[in-house]
Formats: C-alpha cells, sequence, structure tokens
C-alpha cells in the first residue's frame, strides 16, 4: 500500500510539473493560481493558470483592503501564547535565507518557480513554485514558500516578499500550528461571481457587478445573473516581508492586501 501511494504522489507531481509548460485561456474554476488549492487537483487542470480571469482577480485583490468583506475572509487575532513570538521569528529567519536567495530572480526560475501572468501589468508579481504548493497541503516548510513576491524594477525584477499557503479545508486551530495567529492573519478570497461571457466588462470599474471587486458576493444573484459561483477560489495565504525590521511590517496584513511591495 506504501508503494502505491508513493508512486501516485509522484505521479502527480510529475503531472504538475509538466502542466507548467502548457497554459491556456479556460475557466478559472480549475486554476492553479497563487494560494489555489492543490490537493483537490487533476493533471488536466495545471495548464489553465495564465487566464483572464486568473489575471483579473490578481487585479482585484490589489486594490482591496484587508478589512472582512463579502469577498474576504481573514483569521482573528489571538491573545498571546508563551512560545509564539520565537515560533514566529523562525519563520521569518527561514524566509529572510529563502528571499537572500532569490534575489537575483534567474535563480527562482532555474529554481522551478513561474511567473504568473508575466504578461499582465502587476503591482507584485507571484513566482509561483506548484512543487512546493503542492508540499504545503500535506506539510509547512517555512524555506519553501509556495510564492516569491517580486515587483518590476529596471533591470527585471526586485524581491520583496514570500508567500506561503495552506489547505482552504483548515481551520484556525490548523493555520495557528503554522504560523502563531497572535502574530499574523492569514486570508483567503471567497464568494467570487464570474461572468457570462457577453458580460465580462461587468468585472471592472466602480459599478463592477462581476469579480472580487463586484457586488454579487452570494450564489443566488450569481446564477440569476447568469455567473459561475466560485465559495472559495485560493488556499489560505500569508505573504512575509522579511527584509522589514519592524514586526508589523514583516506581517503586514495591508501590504497584503495592495499587493503593492510598499510602493
Amino acid at each position: 500500500m506504501k508503494r502505491v501511494l508513493i508512486f501516485l504522489i509522484l505521479a502527480l507531481a510529475a503531472a504538475m510539473a509538466a502542466g507548467q509548460k502548457n497554459t491556456t485561456n479556460q475557466d478559472m474554476s480549475g486554476m492553479p493560481m497563487p494560494g489555489h488549492d492543490m490537493s483537490s487537483m487533476s493533471d488536466h487542470d495545471m495548464p489553465k493558470m495564465e487566464s483572464a480571469a486568473g489575471a483579473h482577480a490578481m487585479h482585484s485583490m490589489e486594490g482591496h483592503h484587508m478589512e472582512m468583506g463579502p469577498h474576504m475572509k481573514m483569521t482573528a487575532l489571538r491573545s498571546p501564547q508563551p512560545g509564539d513570538e520565537e515560533k514566529a521569528q523562525r519563520v521569518v529567519e527561514a524566509a529572510r535565507k529563502v528571499a537572500e536567495k532569490y534575489m537575483d530572480y534567474h535563480t527562482a526560475l532555474n529554481d522551478g518557480y513561474r511567473i504568473f501572468v508575466p504578461d499582465v501589468p502587476q503591482k507584485q508579481y507571484h513566482f509561483t513554485n506548484y512543487r512546493y504548493a503542492f508540499e504545503a497541503v500535506f506539510s509547512f516548510n517555512p524555506e519553501h514558500p509556495t510564492s516569491l513576491l517580486y515587483k518590476k524594477s529596471a533591470d527585471g525584477y526586485q524581491l520583496m516578499g514570500v508567500m506561503y499557503t495552506a489547505p482552504k479545508r483548515f481551520n484556525e486551530d490548523d493555520l495557528n500550528q503554522r504560523i502563531p495567529l497572535s502574530i499574523a492573519q492569514w486570508h483567503e478570497h471567497v464568494n467570487l461571481c464570474l461572468p457570462p461571457s457577453d458580460r465580462k466588462n461587468e468585472m471592472r470599474g466602480p459599478n463592477a457587478k462581476f469579480g472580487l471587486a463586484g457586488a454579487i458576493s452570494t450564489q443566488a444573484e450569481c446564477e440569476a445573473n447568469g455567473g459561475k459561483f466560485h465559495p472559495i477560489i485560493f488556499n489560505w495565504m500569508m505573504h512575509v516581508y522579511p527584509f522589514e525590521k519592524d514586526a508589523a511590517e514583516i506581517w503586514s496584513v495591508e501590504r497584503q492586501a495592495h499587493g503593492n511591495g510598499g510602493d
């Protein structure tokens, strides 16, 4: 039985690696975007990571505040417990070690990180390693962040931080085991309504109805408007900015929301 399980895991990992090389423009429902739940994906889902809907989702997140709202779910801050600060500091030190290694973005690319929608202008680019995303479904290794966070620079990309993920099935106690909730807040993006093909223009603008910036936030209203509803579209996510000196900036939820690397 153990041999069969190992074979299945290796086969899925190989399929995921192969899928990174083939991208198509399809529906967001199967896309392994930064933080997507890798545990429920098939090998046919991997090629879908660079769709227009995914790019829109990233832009929508860049402009949102991290307040509890119809499209945002955050963990609650807990009372500090003995050992929390030390545990969080170990994560920061590991994140800093990773960040120092990947200051040159070419090194990240050579090590299997792939740029999410590189042709779409973004304030902060996610370089995602799908092997590490798969690993994060089962265990937490702070030296293997799911994504590296870069911003555009004159000579390519400048590294700002890292992103960790956890399965969307996790409750807050599970998340607390990875990074203490007295120190930082995990977040996920919820209640997404994708529009029918003839109403994609309604995903943008101050009166948007669809998307993460849209007014529609329930399945009933989404279906009434001909859309496709997704209760959760990403895994739990946590950004860490390890080069900052102040804990509030290292774990800043505001920077996570805007995706702007502090600009």
